[in-house]
């Protein structure tokens, strides 16, 4: 997957005026409808005042996890242990939070500016081993977009 030009675009709209929310939303219509393989991509983002993700938006089936304590399943373990994950297999993972029972694969790609994580990207597959390093590495690219764009929006 090629997010260079998905990149482009969410530095055109913070450079034409639209505000992160919209742009949040964007990266994830674009991540869902760039890879069959993703059947679920959506935005957690950090709570200021207290250990836990909230879901900005989502692309796919709905999830009745719309928060998601530091330390709790693939997403808050990415959090607490402040690295991406992949994890090829979900049955594997002891604490993970199921959403839907035809996931079998999940992407977390944490959105950060320095040392400081302001959320992260989720993806789920209902494949087993749908993720590759590549797939990290380019949802990086707009994970890194993304923490520019709330960067920015906070000097404002």
């Amino acid at each position: 997957m090629d997010t260079t030009k998905l990149v482009k675009e969410l530095q055109t709209m913070r450079e034409s005026g639209y505000l992160s929310d919209a742009i949040l939303r964007r990266a994830v219509r674009s991540l869902h409808e760039a890879e069959d393989r993703y059947n679920w991509v959506g935005v957690y983002l950090l709570r200021d005042d207290e250990p836990k993700l909230w879901l900005h938006n989502y692309m796919g089936a709905p999830t009745e996890h719309a928060e998601i304590e530091v330390g709790q399943g693939v997403c808050g373990t990415a959090v607490a242990e402040q690295s991406n994950q992949i994890v090829q297999d979900v049955s594997q993972v002891e604490n993970y939070l199921a959403c839907n029972p035809r996931v079998k694969a999940e992407l977390v790609v944490l959105i950060r500016a320095g040392d400081e994580i302001l959320g992260e990207i989720d993806i789920d597959s209902h494949r087993k081993d749908a993720f590759t390093e590549e797939d990290e590495q380019a949802v990086q690219t707009v994970a890194d977009k993304l923490a520019e764009v709330l960067m920015y929006e906070r000097t404002l």
